[in-house]
């Protein structure tokens, strides 16, 4: 119930949204062309811009998606909607230049910049009336469902602040029972414990319930079959929450797999067409990269070889995606006996630097060749920097769910080092960054920390 409805309330935004940008395309066509703007060059037929109206009720709309913003959130405010919006018809306003760009549309560029005018005033006061509607309807109780939960543990507890957290879904917890008489009258979640299990039929008869959540830790599952039995004589639904969240780390759920139920403890972030973009993106933009900085490259490579004796280049192994090793390429900033004791990380004023390798290092140049690992599909763009396998069996056995930012390729830049969290910082503090990155990955978040990379997000007073 609680996924169908949330279908139901994201299928009405969509098609809001897309009612909402037909209408900026039609009102910017006939500003541009009604004779308040002069034209010079004829006014051009409706059907000449069919086309790019299809293009925006595709890119406008998938756009949003990739930018949460067809997702329950309750937590974000109106302003917070406004900014969402107004980011997320930006970066579709650039994707369709490109787009039309190619496929050599023709359009008004004047009427383009109306229609992001109009499209970001429609679909804002479209979103804010759809939020005020809701939460009014809400807040008088109409539609409400009520909702008896069967646990006063943390299972419980955490189950009443997820129906909290999604009210515009029109649920609200009433009572609780509990497996234990010392918690009878006490608040689980701000909700009263109303009774024992054992007193679920005198609870359905004196209240109306409409949905039951069975929310029992793993040593009360032994009372499930009997209370499916009481409850199977009853109208009411019935869910139930299995005590698996303490196992759940990344990416985990419930999906199917031929009819049969599976929960799913632990996944993979980047499925299907979500890895095919991401790889895309790596190419395109890395190539793109190894144009750009080409001539600074071939400079840093000769003032290498000039100031020290040894290779131009420097290959290290590092550890990747799903545990497999690669060399990472950099310019060498170091002598080239600089290990002769063993592998030691990189300190602060390191004697083993070169003359060049300190400048190379602040203004992280030594790192340009990594495009190239890109390119061969070694690391992506972004992602979690990799480290050396001989450091990363004491990181595994000191950090909890280290192991899990191996789940995706490594990258040159990431969430961690555009918040300052490069070389001998907190390793725990970036494992908690890197995670939120794979937990919260888009396109849209790679090109944004691209984009802080590139501002400056590569200097560091800890790159050394």
């Amino acid at each position: 119930m609680f996924s169908r409805l949330q279908r139901f309330y994201t299928s009405i935004k969509v098609v809001a949204d897309m009612g909402m940008l037909a209408l900026a395309f039609v009102l910017a066509y006939a500003t541009r062309f009604s004779g308040i703007v002069p034209v010079t060059e004829g006014i051009p037929p409706w059907s000449d811009s069919f086309f790019s109206l299809l293009m925006v009720l595709v890119i406008f709309p998938v756009t949003f998606h990739q930018s949460r913003l067809y997702g329950t959130n309750r937590s974000r405010t109106n302003t917070g909607e406004v900014f969402e919006v107004f980011k997320s018809t930006i970066t579709a306003a650039l994707i369709l230049v490109a787009v039309t760009y190619f496929v050599r549309e023709r359009y008004s560029r004047l009427t383009l910049v109306i229609f992001i005018v109009y499209a970001f005033a429609l679909v804002t006061c479209s979103r804010l009336v759809f939020r005020y509607v809701l939460s009014e309807i809400r807040r008088r109780g109409h539609n409400l469902k009520s909702i008896l939960v069967i646990g006063a543990g943390d299972l419980g507890q955490r189950v009443i602040e997820t129906v909290e957290h999604h009210r515009e879904l029109g649920f609200r917890v009433t009572g609780v029972l509990t497996l234990r008489h010392e918690k009878v009258g006490q608040y689980v979640g701000g909700v009263r414990v109303i009774g024992h299990v054992d007193q679920v039929n005198a609870v359905l008869d004196a209240e109306p319930v409409d949905q039951v959540i069975l929310a029992l830790p793993l040593e009360g599952h032994a009372r499930v079959k009997g209370l499916m039995d009481t409850l199977a004589l009853r109208t009411v639904d019935v869910r139930v929450v299995p005590d698996l969240y303490q196992y759940i780390t990344l990416y985990g759920g419930l999906e199917e797999f031929g009819g049969l139920p599976i929960i799913r403890l632990q996944g993979d972030p980047m499925e299907g067409w979500s890895r095919v973009a991401k790889r895309a993106f790596d190419i395109s933009f890395s190539l793109l990269a190894i144009l750009v900085t080409a001539p600074l490259m071939l400079a840093t490579a000769l003032a290498v070889r000039l100031t020290s004796r040894g290779p131009m280049l420097y290959r290290q192994e590092r550890m990747g995606m799903d545990g497999r090793t690669f060399p990472i390429l950099k310019f060498r900033t170091m002598r080239i006996d600089a290990e002769h004791s063993g592998a030691m990380m990189a300190r602060k004023d390191d004697p083993r630097r070169t003359v060049i390798g300190t400048f190379l290092r602040k203004y992280s140049l030594d790192e340009l060749p990594q495009f190239f690992n890109v390119l061969r599909g070694d690391m992506s763009l972004v992602g979690p920097r990799p480290e050396r396998p001989v450091f990363i069996e004491e990181f595994k056995r000191q950090i909890p769910r280290y192991h899990l930012r191996h789940k995706v390729k490594a990258g040159i830049t990431g969430w961690a080092q555009i918040n300052g969290l490069r070389g001998q910082t907190c390793i725990e503090k970036r494992i908690e960054y890197d995670l939120y990155y794979i937990e919260n990955w888009s396109l849209l978040m790679d090109l944004k920390i691209l984009v802080r990379t590139a501002l400056g997000g590569f200097l560091s007073k800890n790159a050394y």
